[in-house]
């Protein structure tokens, strides 16, 4: 789902003026009706004070003759039937006597004459309990919590007697469409203004966002086509975005310079591997080649014995298949169609390293082996195991101990290989399964890496454990019992 922070520039500009304006236009309202209330409530109190002053002025003397025709008459010239301003006009005009009685009122009704002034309750229930309180001679504006009424109390005052009080009564709603109004008003000019900015904002985006579309669809174009990219059509201008297409421009040249760079780089690396790979090529066909040899030795010495002799041939026919075998092991294009590896797998892969190892006299044992073939390629696991047992020599260094343990369940052959050498650096473990990756100056670095493409081209796992004094590879393949 886009957001607002994916649209374009075409629109985010648009859509913040409008933001802007509205907010503007918010504000502005807020503070005008804010202003306008202050004013007309202001207004309000001023002309009620004014009001119950006059009124209470005048009627005094009807009051003190208990004229009450007199006193209506004065109530209902005061009342006007279509005000100018209705949020001045009173709501209820009373006149009380000394006792809270009502001697006369705009709405007898609602009020008849000698009845209490609290006999409707709510807010005038309590303008009784306010005259008890301060002095019965000031004039005073009550707000009852949670009404919708307030009054203004000015007394009747003759000789310096209190003889009752005029009572206006306000209605608060009676501003709110003064208000509305006003809101009204400035919601008209608010959508006048949008309506002359969306124009103008839309043009004035698109002429602002197009230089930086051009720019995006020039970014776009890297790495893959640097020289689009350069030829792009950017704004050359002296302002942030012109800079900016600059500094792109500068960008790309730059990255063309390296590009050529890394081709070159690139191709003479690549004679460079083709060498090493030579190399370790024929570093893996001399380690079989090696273990022959010895064999023969042996067996010039040792001839007489039948036995060993078939034992001598055996090895020299198995050794000779792995030599045969190693570019497809090395290059691990294909699974090899080979026989089980089978115990005595373990047997020749034991006697082709032992020559290796006495010379660094490093012991090797073997802790467990397999009882009977399992159903995975003889030729690829020989070349595991060779590796692993190779590597282990190497780093056990002279007087260590190399263990070999195989053994298998009915769904995957476990081996596990373990030296007692010098232990492998963590910031090497991220690198220790890449081509040429090695960290003895006579390894050519392709052992582990062919260890690791034939494990996982027969969908095993590899792990490697390793602290000072202890290293083990341990590799897991399954088969499944056919």
């Amino acid at each position: 789902m886009r957001t607002l922070a994916d649209l374009s520039l075409r629109w985010k500009i648009p859509l913040r003026v409008v933001a802007a304006v509205l907010g503007t236009a918010l504000a502005v309202t807020v503070a005008l009706v804010a202003r306008d209330y202050d004013i007309v409530r202001q207004n309000l109190e001023g002309h009620a004070r004014s009001m119950g002053r006059v009124l209470a002025h005048t009627l005094v003397m009807p009051v003190l003759h208990d004229d009450i025709w007199r006193a209506y008459e004065i109530l209902q010239s005061a009342h006007e039937p279509n005000p100018a301003a209705p949020e001045l006009q009173a709501l209820v005009v009373l006149v009380t006597d000394a006792d809270y009685r009502v001697f006369v009122s705009t709405r007898p009704r609602a009020f008849p004459i000698g009845t209490s002034a609290a006999a409707p309750g709510g807010a005038y229930g309590l303008l009784r309990a306010e005259l008890s309180r301060g002095s019965p001679t000031d004039q005073r504006i009550l707000e009852p919590t949670d009404s919708p009424l307030f009054f203004i109390m000015t007394p009747l005052i003759a000789d310096g007697v209190a003889l009752g009080h005029v009572i206006l009564a306000y209605a608060q709603p009676a501003l709110l469409p003064r208000f509305l109004g006003q809101v009204g008003r400035a919601g008209w000019v608010t959508l006048v203004v949008l309506l002359i900015l969306l124009p103008v904002s839309w043009v004035w985006a698109r002429r602002t966002a197009q230089p930086l579309l051009r720019l995006a669809g020039a970014m776009k174009q890297i790495p893959l086509e640097l020289e689009a990219a350069r030829l792009a059509d950017l704004p050359r201008s002296g302002d942030e975005i012109g800079q900016l297409g600059e500094a792109f421009r500068r960008m790309v040249a730059e990255m063309q310079v390296k590009q050529e760079m890394e081709r070159q780089m690139l191709s003479s690396e690549r004679l460079a591997a083709i060498g090493r790979l030579t190399a370790g090529i024929a570093h893996e066909i001399n380690n079989p080649l090696t273990g022959m040899l010895t064999a023969i030795n042996t067996f010039q010495r040792h001839g007489e014995d039948p036995q060993r002799a078939e034992r001598t041939l055996s090895l020299l026919q198995r050794g000779l298949t792995q030599i045969r075998n190693t570019v497809s092991a090395l290059l691990v294009e294909a699974k090899v169609e080979d026989r089980f590896f089978a115990p005595e797998d373990i047997d020749d892969l034991v006697i082709l390293v032992e020559a290796e190892a006495h010379a660094q006299a490093v012991r090797i044992v073997v802790d467990g082996r397999i009882a009977e073939p399992v159903p995975l390629p003889a030729t690829l696991l020989r070349q595991i195991v060779l590796n692993l047992l190779l590597n282990a020599v190497a780093a056990a260094g002279e007087g260590g101990t190399v263990r070999l343990n195989a053994y298998s369940s009915p769904q995957q052959l476990t081996l596990a290989v373990f030296n007692d050498g010098a232990h492998i650096e963590q910031q090497d473990m991220a690198y220790l399964f890449e081509p040429f990756a090695t960290g003895r100056e006579t390894g050519h670095g392709l052992g582990l890496w062919i260890v690791y493409q034939i494990t996982r081209q027969l969908n095993g796992e590899i792990a490697v454990e390793s602290e000072p004094g202890a290293t083990t590879f341990t590799i897991e393949i399954p088969y499944g019992k056919s």
